[in-house]
């Protein structure tokens, strides 16, 4: 899809923003994409201007709260970049930070390809694609300044505040259902938040069959080695310098990390 002149100079805006890590201080109204569709067609070019090698996916406004909050009518979607994946116990540098949010999720990684073709995908087809299931903390960052927001279509341009992503360890058993999970958010050993699997569309897999679908109609599919956060149980926690944060997954698994000044 070519672009038009007002998505060129949004593109550009937010692979500046990308690459000096940095928000931009306003947005005119005549860059706001005008419809999702024209969005996500900045947010690929800004991945392909950016270069960076890909992680793959994060998908947002999977649970009612969360879609209440920011108004949505359904899930959203943005890419993620490898050199913004870490592993547990993490230390992250809260000064690097863009308005951070703590959001506690699974992190699926695919196995196989889910490539584009006519017929939709199926859950079972989905469920046979994946390699691995890890607990994960999405630390999601906007190119936009948290108290000035600009209309949905722009922030789906910035890949829906797709930021940082840590890795907690693997959910063997994931294949016995996620939903009935527990997910426990603590902040400097206080419990802040709590949720689980079944708050995420009913089932944490249900948004990687959505988002299959999505890139089934783009022509790209999703394909192996991505790896696709499927949205927050625990909503969107703002975070600060000097604060720890430690989630819980059942007992299975644990995510650590430090903000520090």
């Amino acid at each position: 899809m070519p672009l038009s002149v007002q998505q060129e100079t949004l593109a550009g805006l937010l692979v500046d923003a990308r690459r000096n890590a940095r928000q931009l201080e306003s947005l005119p109204d005549d860059l706001v994409p005008e419809t999702a569709l024209g969005a996500y067609a900045v947010n690929q070019a800004v991945a392909e201007r950016l270069g960076w090698e890909t992680l793959g996916w994060k998908i947002a406004g999977t649970t009612d709260t969360v879609r209440t909050k920011l108004d949505l009518e359904g899930p959203i979607y943005g890419r993620t970049f490898r050199r913004f994946a870490g592993t547990s116990p993490a230390r992250l540098g809260a000064a690097e930070l863009l308005d951070p949010l703590v959001e506690c999720e699974f992190f699926v990684t695919l196995a196989r390809d889910l490539p584009p073709r006519s017929e939709p995908w199926t859950m079972p087809e989905v469920i046979d694609a994946i390699a691995e299931v890890h607990a994960g903390v999405e630390v999601a960052e906007c190119r936009y300044r948290r108290g000035a927001l600009p209309p949905l279509p722009a922030i789906l341009a910035d890949g829906s505040a797709s930021g940082r992503y840590v890795f907690g360890g693997a959910i063997a058993n994931w294949r016995n259902g996620l939903a009935a999970m527990p997910v426990r958010l603590e902040v400097d050993g206080a419990l802040r938040r709590e949720g689980g699997g079944a708050d995420v569309m009913g089932d944490p897999l249900r948004p990687l069959l959505w988002l299959a679908d999505e890139r089934r109609h783009w022509g790209d599919g999703l394909r192996a080695g991505e790896t696709i956060s499927t949205g927050s149980m625990t909503g969107m926690l703002p975070i600060r310098a000097g604060q720890s944060v430690r989630a819980q997954f059942g007992d299975l698994a644990t995510v650590e990390i430090a903000f520090e000044a």
